[in-house]
């Protein structure tokens, strides 16, 4: 009886009332109404602006949908808002720098017949926080407590970057693609960067092979001046050597002589494409290997022949070089696999896309459960779980639009939903694993252990001498696990049997690592192409 008074008397403490921002576009800064993602982005100091260190370990973000939103009507974000790492409620009170970003998306009507709305570019890499028409405000000191109605006015566009300058070495080559204009009903661009050899413009009938390094920007970080720290060294962190370092081997005397090219390929979803045909992307791969690369070597004095087309990459690029050779084996003459993202999806990471259930915990004993990691130290200490991540890109976007990593795969490797956007592996809020579409993915060729196994009576044959790998022992994002299933496949392959070449970075080595320098890395290259003309000429 007195526990019962005593709860009776006892007082009763509303919930706070969550701080709530109210975002409005004047019509001087954009005079139409805008449909996209609006992220209020909440910081701890204003340089550099909150919006450049926007990261899984960076501020805090609140982010929903604008829907036609016409100018001077207000977009509210409160408790409601989608959050990361905490919902407005669970912000501390106290001084915080505030900005917000509009991620503006475009209506398309793709030829599947789903009109969607997206971010859509001309093809350059361009991530959200930096993309050209995105909208932004000032960043601003305030004072954030329950309660609190903080209001922010768009004040600024982010404008285009200049065009890159070609020069004596680099040239820039912006190809649009038919296959790709098609699939989305407007025009769609691929974008190279190309590396000459030495004296390229001195030898008018020579003929050079080609090597895709697959990642953005200048291939092998490329420069003639000096800029920069570690001139004559190299990184301890990634074991390779400056992009002048590098130059001046390029142009050495005794350097191998061919082409090198980068490209750029940006969807809707991912800074990249992933170079494979794709339900929500389009058709990736038939478009480099069909549009782009005769292009190209309609420009440039490339060896049309498979054995003089080499492919390298690292990371997404990996994957790129491996799903490329897999996919158009008889195109390509070799690929060379820097720690790619999960090449058997049975080690999606962490996660067996398969048998587990669930992506953010898996069990521990009869009661507990334990958080999946997403992101490591070399050292093994944790970085983010996949349930942080997910909750994190769930805040940059909705329907598959958060331009970041996992809902990056998923538009490559995933089924359209019903509503035309990408049908999610799991859900990113509970992590439950969709199995329909995990089986999409692998069926569809996506899983490219898989793939090899499935096809391998065809597809072995075509691949002696043609795969290398490289892995560091401690991937940040343990993709090296995966490139451990591969090479168990490899090693049981019969009729023919290759197990190719692996060549793994210990003790402690992480995503940055590389086995060799980049100039070794292209002499490498240029000596297999060399055995590989001389079986061609015979």
């Amino acid at each position: 009886m007195v526990l019962a008074l005593l709860l009776a008397t006892a007082p009763v403490h509303a919930p706070q009332a969550s701080p709530r921002f109210e975002v409005t576009i004047p019509a001087a800064v954009h005079a139409g109404p805008v449909t996209g993602r609006l992220i209020v982005i909440v910081a701890k100091r204003a340089e550099p602006e909150p919006r450049l260190t926007v990261s899984p370990s960076g501020p805090a973000i609140f982010g929903v949908d604008l829907e036609e939103q016409a100018p001077g009507r207000v977009a509210v974000v409160d408790g409601r808002a989608d959050s990361y790492p905490m919902t407005l409620t669970e912000l501390p009170p106290g001084e915080y720098v505030v900005q917000a970003l509009i991620h503006r998306y475009t209506k398309v009507t793709r030829a599947d017949g789903h009109t969607i709305w997206v971010p859509f570019n001309d093809g350059r890499v361009a991530p959200f926080n930096a993309a050209p028409g995105n909208l932004l405000s000032e960043p601003v000191t305030v004072t954030i407590r329950p309660g609190a109605v903080i209001r922010l006015a768009i004040a600024r566009t982010i404008p285009a970057e200049p065009p890159p300058t070609d020069t004596e070495w680099l040239k820039h080559v912006t190809i649009q693609s038919e296959r790709l204009t098609r699939f989305w009903g407007r025009p769609v661009f691929v974008h190279a960067t190309v590396l000459l050899p030495r004296d390229y413009d001195r030898n008018p009938d020579r003929r050079y092979p080609t090597l895709y390094a697959l990642g953005h920007g200048v291939p092998f970080q490329f420069r003639t001046d000096s800029v920069g720290r570690n001139i004559g060294q190299i990184n301890p962190v990634t074991g390779v050597e400056t992009g002048f370092d590098f130059q001046k081997a390029w142009r050495a005397d005794d350097f191998p002589r061919l082409i090198a090219v980068t490209l750029e390929q940006q969807t809707p979803y991912f800074p990249d494409s992933y170079s494979i045909n794709s339900a929500n992307n389009g058709p990736y791969g038939d478009a480099i290997v069909e549009d782009v690369i005769p292009e190209l070597e309609r420009r440039f004095r490339m060896i049309g022949r498979p054995y003089a087309r080499h492919l390298e990459g690292a990371s997404t690029s990996g994957w790129q070089s491996l799903a490329l050779q897999l996919h158009y084996p008889d195109h390509f003459g070799g690929a060379w696999v820097l720690q790619p993202d999960p090449i058997d999806f049975r080690r999606y990471q962490l996660v067996d896309i398969y048998a587990d259930s669930n992506a953010f915990s898996q069990p521990l004993g009869p009661f507990g459960r334990f958080e999946r990691p997403f992101r490591r130290t070399v050292e093994g200490q944790v970085v983010w779980t996949v349930r942080e991540l997910s909750r994190f890109e769930a805040v940059l976007g909705s329907k598959g639009r958060s331009g970041f990593q996992l809902e990056g795969w998923e538009a490559v490797y995933g089924p359209v939903g019903p509503d035309g956007y990408p049908k999610a592996l799991w859900d990113k809020r509970t992590g439950a694993i969709d199995r329909e579409v995990a089986h999409y993915m692998r069926d569809q060729g996506y899983d490219l252990r898989a793939y090899a196994a499935k096809h391998w009576a065809t597809l072995g044959p075509k691949l002696i001498g043609k795969l290398h790998f490289f892995s560091g022992d401690m991937d940040d994002f343990y993709l090296n696990l995966a490139v451990y299933q591969f090479e168990a496949f490899l090693k049981q392959t019969t009729n023919p049997h290759y197990e190719a070449e692996f060549t793994y970075g210990r003790p402690m080595k992480g995503h940055s690592w590389h086995a060799w320098t980049w100039a070794d890395l292209v002499r490498q290259v240029a000596a297999t192409i060399d055995r590989a003309a001389a079986g061609d000429r015979r």
